[in-house]
């Protein structure tokens, strides 16, 4: 029976409880640190205060859920080809999406819908910084019908209700494209992220010293066996244990992190597009169409090349550079045989690299200046004119120049672009080495630049703009740049590509 969108309805009555559940975990997100010192500091009247405003606060958001029930109404305009979403309590709120710039929709489910046994969906377009058309709480078959409608208008109707609701009958059993085993998902989470790990640790720990300074309960955390353990050794043998404790602390987090993201993760075609579905405590379902697609990135390093593992992030178009990262649809764990599955379904052809453009050797020397010349200079001078104890740690810098020099002349030897006569592939990188991978009918924008002291030279720049980002290649031979840039312009000219 096919689902009704002509008029407004109301989402599932039980997003009542979901939007307060939501926003009550908001608020312990923000709080929890004076919730725990209150819990462990405070006196019986200040607790028994305390856990009145409580009480306040959850009533107001109880009364706030209802009314943003209420008033939270979707429908499809099908004579003007729109969806449209109404909300808001005191400022009223109507949001119109046209159909045609839908570019994504995705049907998630966090812990708390799973639970309660609702889906949410949102509606993404490239005209927009965030998800349009929020809606919290509805049924899965609701969603998977409304997900459909709202992609039926690139002229061929998405069968999502139709082949993913078979997928769920017992007598029926859709084979994936691709499915990331957990073998996979270990091995990306070895050998990937450190850097982002290492960020989130310290991110959290500086996170909970803040809350703890601002509610004056530094006392909280003792630092003493710390100091004392910091004393009794060597300051070598202290750096060496605590680096091994940070690369287990950051495995096991990669691992967790990647598991619970990525978990089941398959992919499944669905007339010429690919369905994604992953995740273990929030799930996600997106339907991804070759002809949206504008950068694929391609990533791996030694061990994952040892092991047969790759990441694949692939840019849909974006509003705002900051939100980037958000709209990365990724795909982990897949091997050499599969990722040319997936390229020739988003291109229509396996890319191959044509003809190479390299860097000038000053873009090595420049590299060189900025990140060790300059660090080393500042280190010589301050500990000559203020702080000479800093040369105690004169090794510390040996190992920084060393490390650098290592990482800067790999990523100035990985740093290549490839052309052929219908992609542009850029590598680069010193350990996680990328391929960015773009159609040449899909760029919007070309800019060349050339500093005057480079044009005795014959190098400059060269930026190519898609929609879903910007792909730049420095300091390269400024004639062959140019050749290139004119065969493009005028391929640009003549295509009548979809990029959107």
């Amino acid at each position: 029976m096919e689902s009704n969108f002509n008029q407004p309805q109301r989402q599932s009555l039980v997003g009542i409880l979901v939007i307060f559940l939501e926003m009550v975990f908001q608020v312990l997100k923000a709080t929890w640190p004076i919730i725990v010192i209150t819990l462990l500091k405070a006196n019986t009247q200040s607790v028994f205060i305390g856990s009145m405003i409580l009480l306040g606060m959850l009533a107001w958001l109880g009364i706030y859920s209802y009314l943003n029930y209420r008033n939270f109404t979707f429908y499809i305009d099908e004579e003007n080809e729109e969806f449209i979403v109404s909300d808001g309590i005191i400022n009223k709120t109507k949001t119109t999406i046209q159909l045609h710039k839908i570019q994504q929709v995705n049907i998630k489910q966090n812990l708390i819908q799973r639970f309660i046994g609702v889906y949410a969906l949102d509606v993404d377009t490239a005209g927009s910084d965030k998800k349009e058309g929020n809606i919290k709480a509805i049924s899965h078959d609701l969603a998977l019908a409304l997900k459909s409608k709202l992609l039926e208008n690139e002229g061929t109707k998405v069968a999502v209700t139709e082949e993913v609701i078979a997928a769920e009958k017992p007598e029926y059993k859709a084979i994936p494209f691709l499915k990331i085993n957990l073998g996979s998902l270990l091995k990306i989470g070895i050998t990937s992220n450190y850097v982002k790990s290492v960020g989130l640790i310290l991110t959290f720990f500086f996170t909970i010293y803040e809350n703890l300074h601002q509610a004056g309960a530094e006392d909280v955390i003792s630092t003493e066996k710390l100091e004392g353990f910091v004393d009794n050794n060597s300051v070598w043998y202290s750096a060496l244990v605590f680096i091994l404790i940070m690369f287990t602390v950051v495995f096991l987090i990669n691992i967790l992190r990647t598991i619970i993201k990525f978990f089941d993760y398959t992919v499944t075609k669905q007339k010429g597009s690919l369905m994604l579905t992953y995740g273990l405590i929030n799930t996600q379902s997106t339907i991804l169409k070759p002809e949206k697609v504008q950068i694929v990135k391609i990533s791996s390093n030694y061990f994952q090349k040892k092991l047969n593992v790759l990441e694949i992030k692939i840019r849909q178009a974006i509003s705002n550079e900051k939100k980037d990262n958000k709209s990365l649809i990724e795909i982990p764990g897949c091997n050499t045989t599969e990722r040319d599955e997936i390229l020739k379904l988003l291109f229509k052809q396996l890319p191959e690299k044509g003809a190479l453009m390299q860097p000038n050797f000053r873009k090595l020397i420049f590299s060189v200046f900025i990140i060790i010349v300059l660090p080393l200079t500042g280190y010589f001078l301050f500990g000559k004119y203020a702080e000479p104890i800093v040369f105690d740690y004169a090794n510390i810098a040996v190992f920084y120049t060393i490390f650098m020099s290592v990482l800067l002349f790999f990523g100035f030897r990985n740093y290549r672009l490839f052309v052929n006569d219908n992609h542009i592939i850029k590598q680069s990188g010193a350990w996680d080495v990328d391929h960015e991978i773009i159609e040449i009918g899909k760029i919007q924008a070309i800019t060349t630049s050339q500093l005057f002291w480079h044009k005795s030279l014959n190098i400059g720049s060269l930026t190519m703009h898609t929609a879903g980002g910007n792909i730049t290649f420095h300091l390269g031979q400024f004639d062959k740049i140019n050749e290139y840039v004119n065969l493009w312009l005028y391929e640009i000219e003549t295509s009548n590509s979809n990029w959107m």
